[in-house]
């Protein structure tokens, strides 16, 4: 018994360390956010600096080997996906950024479309750090389509009704038998793959209540002084994850067919030693 709780103790340390380096850019983020709030910069208003500071970071961690050319891609392209969200929402009222910046477009300064970039920097890290892979993913004739519902629902829910509700049942019904496994030193364990966006949707709803409090954004309750997010932003966090992994997951299946590898993991395959998490 002792021995078990040992090495369950070894196997938590080990996770929570190769999710430490999944974190790298998003830690940066929060730390400059941090930084610039109570220390300020000269010479250029906040969100330059902030602009400045992630792209410093994106090229050392190219440059580093702690990130790939292609996971650079992904993560570009997630860039451009938020910052066309942003200058939406923004434009909508949805919420703001009140500070001065020589780097804004239509009121949204650049700097912000890294803090989506850096969920996807999470979600390539994690992918290869703990060697993904899936059981039972859809096909991406099903799959592509629902991600862009998901994220035009964004746009849509202003002017139509809102179906978040709808599209998280549809999310459940067809991730139903979708299974995620990932490797913790030399053992594999898998969750549901609804859970895992869950669990993932959950925590960035934590780290944006640290940013609103760092001021990266004000939404309208914040302007007269720092409140928590409401707990429903959840669920726009947790599609926002969907849209995220969905991406990558069809990215990564693309290349490995290139590749004639199998980007995915099916039941016969699987490990003999896989457990439950």
């Amino acid at each position: 018994m002792k021995n078990r709780v040992w090495h369950a103790m070894q196997q938590l340390v080990r996770f929570g360390w190769q999710q430490a380096l999944s974190c790298v850019f998003p830690v940066v983020i929060f730390a400059s956010l941090a930084l610039t709030q109570f220390l300020p910069l000269p010479w250029l208003p906040r969100y330059d600096w902030l602009l400045i500071i992630c792209l410093a970071m994106q090229v050392w961690m190219v440059r580093s080997g702690l990130e790939t050319s292609d996971e650079l891609k992904v993560i570009s392209v997630f860039h451009l996906i938020g910052l066309a969200l942003e200058m939406f929402k923004v434009h909508m009222g949805s919420w703001s950024y009140p500070e001065e910046g020589w780097a804004k477009v239509n009121g949204v300064p650049l700097y912000s479309g890294f803090m989506y970039a850096s969920v996807a920097s999470y979600l390539c890290q994690a992918w290869r750090r703990l060697s993904i892979k899936l059981e039972h993913f859809p096909p991406l004739w099903l799959s592509v389509p629902l991600a862009a519902m998901v994220y035009l629902n964004f746009f849509t829910h202003h002017y139509w009704i809102d179906i978040r509700w709808w599209l998280f049942a549809l999310v459940v019904v067809v991730f139903w038998r979708t299974r995620v496994y990932y490797e913790v030193g030399v053992q594999r364990y898998h969750m549901p793959l609804v859970l895992s966006f869950g669990l993932i949707g959950f925590f960035i709803w934590v780290a944006e209540n640290i940013a609103t409090f760092f001021s990266a954004w004000k939404y309208p309750n914040q302007t007269g002084g720092w409140h928590l997010v409401h707990i429903g932003k959840i669920s726009s966090w947790l599609l926002l994850v969907i849209i995220s992994f969905l991406i990558v997951a069809a990215l990564k299946q693309v290349k490995s067919k290139g590749k004639d590898a199998k980007p995915m993991l099916n039941h016969q395959t699987a490990n003999a030693r896989t457990s439950q998490r």
